[in-house]
């Protein structure tokens, strides 16, 4: 998750997500609100809780979907701290060989498309094979939900199940 506000309209939709996809999808929810900023010089031994916490959670899975707001035609800060802290330290990364889903959104009609692409770069050099299609721009986030978090929008309730199935079976065929 991108997002860390409390009434995230990208957790809405990351939450739609898991209930959409197929049975073989299962999803476990990676906070990354309380990592510390990365700093080399905290790594090693002594290297924060929360890092090695984090870096361990991600050890198990297949795969990573990552549902992101766009802020400032990029991710949000607390989202490329998380891909620095999975990084490390040096040739340890918890992210290598994972393959990936992107879902970008924004109240506006381009749906996340900046930090859709600034993320692939960095799954680009993280060694994250990224899901081509479809690709997930979700605009005008803001109409989606009604006031008990349920999906109002058939068109795109049909289009994330149709992504999930779509990154189950690029998990499938990518996963170590």
């Amino acid at each position: 998750m991108g997002s860390l506000r409390k009434d995230s309209i990208n957790r809405k939709v990351a939450n739609a997500i898991v209930n959409l996809a197929p049975e073989s999808l299962s999803f476990r929810f990676v906070e990354v609100g309380s990592l510390p900023f990365y700093n080399p010089d905290l790594d090693g031994e002594n290297a924060p809780e929360e890092w090695k916490s984090f870096r361990a959670s991600l050890a198990p899975a297949d795969g990573v979907l990552f549902v992101t707001p766009e802020y400032n035609r990029s991710v949000p800060a607390a989202l490329k701290n998380a891909l620095d802290v999975g990084s490390r330290p040096a040739g340890e990364s918890s992210w290598s060989g994972k393959p990936a889903g992107i879902v970008s959104g924004s109240l506006g009609g381009i749906g996340g498309f900046g930090a859709n692409h600034h993320l692939r770069q960095s799954l680009t050099f993280l060694d994250m094979p990224a899901m081509q299609q479809p690709e997930a721009y979700i605009g005008a986030f803001g109409g989606l939900f009604d006031d008990k978090d349920q999906m109002t929008n058939d068109g795109t309730r049909d289009f994330l199940k149709q992504f999930a199935a779509a990154f189950a079976d690029w998990v499938k065929l990518h996963a170590k």
